[in-house]
């Protein structure tokens, strides 16, 4: 039986070469791979700087502590409140429980999945804004946030802003890519992303600060290379007298989010073909479109945008009492189609987070039905058209007579 991921990697010659390149180097930890990932990616996302993570996890844990030490964002305190979708994967809301922040949540956009903006407006307008230090937009499977009208309602409140772009690798608003758009970005490189090495994170901004900072945290809280590169090296004594390397010096807590020469060097291979996996994953979505039309009174179809960097081809239950997408889900993978329900709305339909449930119920309409009634498969860029005429067909075949 014919086998449809929802993602798929293809190692290329060029990839094992740069990763026999960082073998034969014999240097694995942070380097110089590292350093021109970094600047690659800044390069390809247009900011001023990217700093390397272990995780996209990571990379907004490491974001949205840096906040707390920020001159810009005063409001960036313990126990303030970061308002973000309640339709994503569940790091992006650990990441701020686990930094000391409180997750409110406004509903999505029905068609896109994406922050509604006027839901936002609605929901400061009601509030004390005192009490909340951040606005976490979601660029989910792709299609990106209103970053235009997010960041207006931001800069009304003096809120901080961190996209979290890591599924949306090259999609654009405005005409600039998502990272670039707010204060801090967030990416994820893991396996079945668009860019996939297995595990990777960065964070991308023009702000030097937040660069400096992360990269204090990432490491145990020392000194920060950056700041301090030309010490690298050097032994100095502290005003006790104590004998200290940077190295060994830390003057905040941090964590060991640091990643290798290994993923890097992946990393730095697939950026070169960063928009040709774009483009064929474009296609595939429009392929898709055309020929499951026929069954829009069944499913609701991703909406097609060039601006869209498509992480999977997601669609959305009707009626679920025509079929289930529990059904839905099970008749495709026993076609050999690979699956996956879309997240669930995290206050309402997440364990970890049910202690939220009550204040929530019946207030995220949008988050709660396409948390319940939202899949998505594979439109990958090593799809062949037989693989795409497999997928229609199948859907063909389960959805007869519904």
């Amino acid at each position: 039986m014919r086998k449809i991921r929802i993602g798929d990697i293809q190692i290329s010659k060029e990839e094992k070469d740069a990763v026999m390149r960082v073998l034969d180097s014999n240097w694995l930890t942070e380097g110089p791979t590292v350093r021109m990932f970094e600047q690659n990616w800044a390069d390809y996302i247009g900011t001023k700087y990217c700093i390397a993570l272990n995780s996209g996890t990571s990379a907004l844990m490491a974001g949205l502590e840096a906040l707390k030490h920020h001159n810009q964002h005063p409001k960036s305190k313990e126990k303030a409140k970061v308002i973000t979708s309640p339709l994503t994967f569940i790091a992006t809301v650990n990441a701020i429980k686990l930094t000391n922040y409180q997750p409110v949540f406004v509903d999505v956009n029905y068609d896109d999945f994406s922050m509604d903006a006027e839901k936002l407006k609605e929901y400061l307008e009601n509030s004390n804004v005192e009490e909340h230090s951040a606005i976490l937009p979601v660029h989910l499977l792709g299609y990106p946030c209103d970053m235009t009208k997010i960041n207006d309602i931001a800069k009304k409140y003096g809120l901080a802003v961190i996209e979290d772009s890591c599924e949306a690798h090259g999609s654009k608003h405005a005409g600039k890519r998502t990272g670039s758009l707010s204060d801090l970005g967030a990416f994820s490189f893991f396996i079945t992303h668009n860019i996939q090495v297995g595990e990777l994170g960065a964070v991308t901004t023009d702000d030097l600060e937040i660069v400096r900072f992360i990269d204090k945290i990432k490491a145990h809280g020392r000194t920060s290379h950056i700041e301090g590169v030309k010490e690298k090296e050097k032994f100095y004594q502290t005003e006790h007298e104590f004998d200290h390397h940077p190295r060994y010096y830390h003057d905040i807590l941090g964590y060991n989010f640091k990643t290798t020469e290994l993923q890097a060097a992946l990393a730095v291979e697939q950026i070169k073909k960063a928009d040709w996996i774009i483009k064929e994953r474009l296609e595939n979505v429009k392929y898709y479109n055309e020929r499951l039309d026929k069954f829009s009174h069944i499913l609701r179809l991703p909406g097609y945008s060039d601006d869209v960097s498509f992480m999977g081809y997601p669609l959305v239950i009707k009626d679920p009492s025509k079929i289930s997408r529990k059904k839905m889900r099970q008749e495709l993978e026993n076609k050999g189609i690979e699956t996956r329900p879309l997240f669930g709305a995290i206050p309402l339909h997440q364990p970890s987070f049910e202690y939220l449930k009550s204040q929530y119920e019946g207030k995220l309409p949008n988050a709660e039905k396409l948390g319940g009634n939202a899949f998505y498969i594979g439109c990958h860029q090593y799809l062949k058209r037989e693989d795409l005429d497999y997928v229609v067909k199948a859907f063909g075949e389960i959805l007869a007579g519904v």
